[in-house]
C-alpha cells in the first residue's frame, strides 16, 4: 500500500498511465486502449457502488465521453483517473437522477469538520476490497463513505483528488473513508480495529 492509503500498484502504473494519455491525445489509437485497460477496472468497481448492475452501460457512456473530450485533458497519469472518475460520476449521477433514485445517505450532501484520521484501518481492509463480495458490502456503506472508500482505494485517488470529485473538502473526504473501511474491516473479520477515528459533524455513522 502506497502513501495515504493509495495502492502501490495504482501508483506504477500512473507513469505509463500518463505517457499512454499523452500519445492517445496525438491520435494513437493503440494509447488509447492502454489507457483504458489501465483505468477501466477500478472505474468499473466505483460505479458498481454507485449504480450496482447499470455500472457497464455507465462506463460505457463515460468512455464515449472521454474520448470526445480527451485532447481538451491537461495532466498527468493520477491526474487522468481523476477527470474520469469525475466524468463516470456524472453520468452515474444522471441514471440515478433518470431513474429517480434517492440516494442511500442524505450524508452525501452534507459536510463534515475537516479533521486528520489515522490511517492504520486502511492497511487493514483493503487487501480484501478486490473480491466481489467486498464490492457489495461498498455498496451497503452510507453513500459517502462508500464513495470515498471507493474513489481512494479502488480507483486509486488521493485525498485532494478524491476530494475533487466528490466537490468535497479533504477532511471530509478522508473521515468518510476511514469510517468505511472500519465498517469494511467489522464486517470482513479484521482485527485489531479501533474505535477512535476522527470525530465529526453532519455525518451519518
Amino acid at each position: 500500500m502506497g502513501q495515504r492509503g493509495e495502492p502501490r500498484r495504482v501508483q506504477a502504473y500512473d507513469g505509463e498511465l500518463g505517457a499512454a494519455v499523452a500519445r492517445a491525445q496525438e491520435g494513437d489509437e493503440t494509447a488509447f486502449a492502454v489507457a483504458y485497460r489501465f483505468v477501466q477496472p477500478g472505474l468499473l468497481g466505483y460505479l458498481r457502488g454507485l449504480v450496482g448492475d447499470d455500472a457497464e452501460d455507465v462506463a460505457a457512456d463515460a468512455w464515449l465521453e472521454i474520448a470526445r473530450d480527451l485532447r481538451r485533458f491537461k495532466g498527468d497519469g493520477a491526474g487522468f483517473r481523476g477527470w474520469t472518475a469525475t466524468i463516470a460520476r456524472h453520468r452515474a449521477l444522471d441514471l440515478l437522477r433518470r431513474q429517480k433514485v434517492r440516494p442511500r445517505s442524505t450524508a452525501l450532501e452534507q459536510d463534515v469538520l475537516d479533521l486528520p484520521g489515522p490511517h492504520s484501518t486502511d492497511g487493514q481492509a483493503l487487501e480484501a476490497l478486490s473480491t466481489e463480495a467486498a464490492l457489495t458490502l461498498v455498496a451497503e456503506l452510507p453513500r459517502d463513505q462508500a464513495e470515498a472508500v471507493l474513489l481512494r482505494v479502488v480507483v486509486g485517488l488521493d485525498g485532494p483528488s478524491a476530494a475533487r470529485v466528490l466537490g468535497k473538502r479533504p477532511g471530509a473526504v478522508r473521515t468518510a473513508t476511514y469510517r468505511g473501511l472500519k465498517r469494511l474491516a467489522r464486517q470482513l473479520g479484521a482485527d485489531g480495529v479501533t474505535d477512535d477515528g476522527p470525530g465529526t459533524l453532519g455525518e451519518s455513522t
